[in-house]
C-alpha cells in the first residue's frame, strides 16, 4: 500500500463520456481521487441538452449516470467553466492529470448559398433551446408554415418531429413551459427532411424512423421517385439488419394511399435531394434549391444537374455537430476534435502532453451512439493507468509504481475549491445539484410528469444553492 496521497485526476466536462471516464477510473486499481468539472450549473450534458424531451428511453440513460455520481467516490464541481475560470496551467498545479470530455456542441458548418439568410438555422442550437439550454435565449422564431430539415440522421428526425407535433401531445415529457409556449403558436403545417443520398444509407435509427410514424395527427409523406437502390445499397441492405429494417418501415410507407392521409400536420421525407441553395427575399429565407443526385453503383452519388425549388421559409441544418476548441489544448480545425493518440492528447510534433487525456466526442469526434462512449473512455482511461504506473496494457498495476505520476504541487482536494473561491465561482456540488433535481421533480408531479426542467441559470444556481 503506497504511502503517498491518491492520485488527484481532473475531467472537465460531465457528460456520458465524462461520467463513464470517472467510472471506469474509478474502478481501477489506482488510489485516485477524481473531480469531475462542468461549467453548465447541472451535469448529464447531452442527455439532458442534446436528446428531445419525448424519448424518455435514451433519457433514462441519465438514471445510470446519476448512479455513479451519487456514489460518493467521484466529486462534482458544476458551474465552473474551463478557459473562463481556470485553464490548464491552473488545473496542473492541482491535479496530477487531466481529462477532457466537453463533447461536441456546435453544428457543422454547410457551405452553400443563402446559409447565412434570416431564417436558416443550426439543428443543435434550436436542439437546445427545446431541450431548455440555459445558455440559449428563451424564445425561439417560430413563424414558418413550411419548413426544410437538411440532414439524414436522428437529430434531422428530432427536429422534424417536434416541428410537427402538437405540444399537447409534448406535454406528458419535461419539456419547459417557454418550449409549449413558442411551439403552440408555431404555424408549421409541413416539414420536409432532405437527404442527399438513398433510403438504403440514411443514418436514422430503426426505432426513431418507427416513431416518427406513429406521432397523432402527422402524416409521414414520401415519394416513390425518391426510391434508387444500387449495388451498394443492397450490399447495405444485407449487411446489417439495421439498414433492412430502415428500408423495410421507408418503403412501407410508399404503400400508403394518399387518400388515408387526413393528418394536419406532415413530415415528407425526400432522398437523392442535396441542398444547393437557400432561396431569399428580403433578406430572408423564401425557399430551398435542392439538386438531383443519382446513386454510382457504391452508394454514393454526384449532381444531375437537375434542381427543384421548394417554398419554404425556415431551414434547420442537421448535417452533424462540430468541436471547439479549448484555451491551451492543442486542436484539429479540420476535424473539430482535440488532437490526440488512442486518448493522448498530442501537440504539433505529435509528443504526448504529460498528464493530459481526452474522450468522447471530443477526441473521436461525433459519430456513434451514447453508449459508445464507455469504449472510448476505458482506451483513455488504460493509457492514463499505463502512464502512471509504468506497467504496459494488460499488466498487473501493482507491480508498478504505486507512487508514479504524482506532479501536482498542490494535490489536497480542499485546495481547488479554495482557489475556486478566491475568483469568485459559485461552485455546484451533487448535493446541491441534488435540491435543484428535487425541485424540478416537484414541478412536475402536479402535472403527471417526471418533471418540469428549470431552464434559467441564475434560477438553477440559486435553488441549487438553496437561495430560491
Amino acid at each position: 500500500m503506497s504511502s503517498s496521497r491518491p492520485l488527484r485526476v481532473a475531467i472537465v466536462g460531465a457528460g456520458p463520456a465524462g461520467i463513464y471516464a470517472a467510472d471506469i477510473l474509478s474502478k481501477t486499481d489506482l488510489d485516485v481521487s477524481i473531480d469531475l468539472f462542468e461549467r453548465l450549473p447541472a451535469p448529464f450534458g447531452l442527455v439532458r441538452y442534446g436528446v428531445a424531451p419525448d424519448h424518455p428511453r435514451i433519457k433514462g440513460i441519465i438514471g445510470a449516470l446519476h448512479k455513479v455520481l451519487s456514489k460518493g467516490d467521484v466529486r462534482l464541481l458544476a458551474n465552473v467553466n474551463y478557459g473562463v475560470d481556470l485553464k490548464l496551467e491552473d488545473l496542473r498545479q492541482y491535479y496530477d492529470a487531466v481529462i477532457f470530455s466537453t463533447g461536441a456542441i456546435r453544428d457543422a458548418d454547410l457551405t452553400i448559398p443563402g446559409i447565412d439568410l434570416d431564417g436558416s438555422y443550426g439543428a443543435a442550437d434550436f436542439v437546445s433551446w427545446f431541450d431548455g439550454h440555459p445558455d440559449v435565449p428563451r424564445t425561439w422564431p417560430l413563424e414558418a408554415k413550411e419548413v426544410a430539415v437538411l440532414g439524414a440522421g436522428n437529430v434531422a428526425l428530432d427536429v422534424a418531429r417536434i416541428l410537427a407535433k402538437h405540444p399537447k401531445d409534448l406535454m406528458s415529457t419535461e419539456i419547459p413551459a417557454n418550449v409549449v409556449e413558442g411551439l403552440e403558436a408555431s404555424p408549421a403545417t409541413d416539414v420536409h427532411v432532405f437527404a442527399r443520398r438513398g433510403p438504403a444509407q440514411v443514418k436514422f435509427s430503426p426505432l426513431e424512423l418507427r416513431e416518427l410514424g406513429h406521432v397523432p395527427d402527422v402524416d409521414i409523406v414520401v415519394y416513390p421517385e425518391d426510391y434508387d437502390f444500387d449495388e451498394g445499397s443492397m450490399a447495405a441492405i444485407e449487411a446489417t439488419n439495421q439498414t433492412k429494417q430502415v428500408v423495410k418501415t421507408l418503403t412501407d410507407w410508399t404503400l400508403v394511399e394518399p387518400s388515408q392521409q387526413t393528418a394536419s400536420r406532415r413530415i415528407h421525407l425526400h432522398f437523392l435531394q442535396a441542398p444547393a441553395e437557400i432561396v431569399g427575399k428580403g433578406g430572408k429565407v423564401a425557399g430551398l434549391r435542392t439538386e438531383r443526385t443519382a446513386l454510382q453503383g457504391d452508394g454514393t452519388v454526384k449532381g444531375t444537374g437537375e434542381f427543384h425549388d421548394w417554398p419554404v421559409q425556415a431551414v434547420y441544418r442537421a448535417v452533424g455537430y462540430f468541436g471547439s476548441p479549448l484555451p491551451e489544448i492543442p486542436f484539429d480545425d479540420l476535424k473539430g476534435v482535440i488532437s490526440n493518440r488512442e486518448g493522448r492528447v498530442v501537440d504539433l510534433d505529435g509528443e504526448h502532453l504529460p498528464g493530459v487525456y481526452a474522450t468522447g466526442w471530443i477526441k473521436r469526434g461525433p459519430v456513434g451512439l451514447i453508449g459508445h462512449t464507455k469504449s472510448d473512455a476505458s482506451e483513455t482511461v488504460r493509457h492514463l493507468v499505463e502512464d502512471v504506473t509504468g506497467v504496459p496494457n494488460g499488466g498487473d498495476v501493482a507491480s508498478g509504481d504505486a507512487d508514479g505520476g504524482r506532479t501536482a504541487p498542490h494535490g489536497e482536494p480542499q485546495q481547488i475549491l479554495d482557489f475556486l473561491s478566491e475568483r469568485g465561482v459559485d461552485v455546484v456540488t451533487w448535493d446541491e445539484f441534488s435540491l435543484l433535481d428535487a425541485h424540478e421533480l416537484s414541478l412536475g408531479e402536479p402535472h403527471g410528469r417526471e418533471r418540469i426542467k428549470v431552464v434559467p441559470r441564475e434560477e438553477m444556481i440559486d435553488i441549487a444553492k438553496g437561495r430560491a
